[in-house]
């Protein structure tokens, strides 16, 4: 059985406010009065109310580095943010693993590597980037999850427990970094202002084992997965020469709610447990809409998606680490009660992913 055995978070250092980012919105996109009232209408409904990024000029409309004060100005091409991406990714990733590891395990005593990203790639890559910062071992198993999405985490994790499953000694690591606000897109349309509003910046590494003691262990039981191809064309995120460009159609909550109570019982099933028995949903924040829409369609009680509003709330959607972000919150603040746990999260495809952890 793979047990997570740690989880660790990191943020970048500028932290901004909804409030103050809608009035960055409305200057940056020269909203008329009506489209300034739709969208703060939107901010003030959108269950955040921090977010991070590695960009400062989000939080003020003067005084930019990072997107133009003019407005004919072109913005940051897609190799400027890449450049942004390989030194700050690198940054909190580095914070994040060695929370993950801090008196439990050196690095050097690390054996896989799982690098998980779908807003930055380069070659060599964060997961050289990280041998080589950390003096993680020459011969140390290193794969990447590239541009996967939200869901991204749980796949991961999925890979994680097969290396632990086929060897007995494996220390995984996996880390999950994504700087979203890198591509935020000139254009004021319905994709882009629903990107703006939602996401953020954030990394969170993992550490699963078989052979490690720990207070706090989760075993991860099993996974379960669904593509819905209906849905392929409602969440989708493509490269440009403009950066990375977002698809998110109103219609995804919809979606989702076609297909939870499915979706919840096959994973259920799959991993021969009952539905009654789950005691924690690690549900990934992707919007108050789509946790409302859950808590309403699984007839949850009031307080059941705490954590990951709570998630929601303090950091934005930061898409892969953000179900990690709940997930840890659940195990550093679980009592002594067992736990059964199902995490779910959704991307691109539509696809979604689940999976069932348990406390020892």
């Amino acid at each position: 059985m793979a047990d997570i055995i740690s989880i660790a978070t990191s943020v970048p250092d500028h932290c901004h406010k909804q409030s103050d980012i809608l009035h960055f919105m409305q200057d940056i996109y020269s909203l008329d009065d009506a489209d300034k009232r739709k969208l703060k209408f939107l901010y003030d409904h959108s269950g955040i109310d921090t977010r991070y990024s590695v960009i400062a000029d989000y939080g003020s409309t003067a005084h930019r580095s990072f997107i133009p004060e003019q407005k004919d100005a072109a913005f940051p091409s897609l190799e400027q943010r890449m450049k942004i991406f390989d030194k700050e990714a690198l940054s909190i990733s580095v914070k994040a693993i060695g929370r993950c590891l801090h008196d439990i395990i050196t690095p050097q005593q690390i054996t896989h590597l799982i690098t998980v990203s779908c807003t930055g790639m380069s070659a060599p890559g964060l997961d050289l980037a990280l041998m080589e910062e950390m003096k993680l071992p020459p011969d140390i198993f290193r794969t990447s999850v590239n541009f996967m999405g939200c869901y991204a985490a749980i796949h991961a994790l999925k890979l994680a427990k097969m290396i632990c499953d086929s060897e007995v000694d494996a220390k995984v690591v996996l880390v999950c970094t994504e700087l979203c606000t890198l591509h935020f897109q000139k254009e004021f349309t319905e994709d882009n202002a629903a990107s703006s509003l939602l996401f953020a910046d954030g990394c969170a590494a993992v550490l699963v084992s078989n052979n490690i003691q720990h207070a706090n262990a989760l075993s991860l039981r099993g996974f379960y997965s669904h593509v819905e191809q209906k849905g392929k064309s409602d969440m989708a995120w493509q490269l440009s020469s403009k950066g990375f460009l977002m698809t998110l159609s109103s219609y995804v909550p919809q979606l989702i709610q076609e297909d939870i109570n499915r979706l919840v019982e096959a994973a259920a099933k799959h991993n021969h447990v009952s539905v009654q028995d789950i005691t924690h949903w690690c549900i990934h924040p992707g919007g108050k809409r789509i946790l409302d829409m859950i808590q309403k369609q699984l007839q949850l009680c009031d307080g059941s998606l705490a954590y990951s509003r709570d998630v929601l709330s303090r950091y934005g959607n930061m898409s892969s680490p953000t179900v990690l972000f709940v997930l840890k919150e659940m195990m550093d603040q679980r009592n002594s009660e067992p736990a059964k746990i199902l995490g779910m999260a959704f991307g691109p495809g539509l696809t979604m992913e689940t999976f069932i952890a348990e406390s020892k």
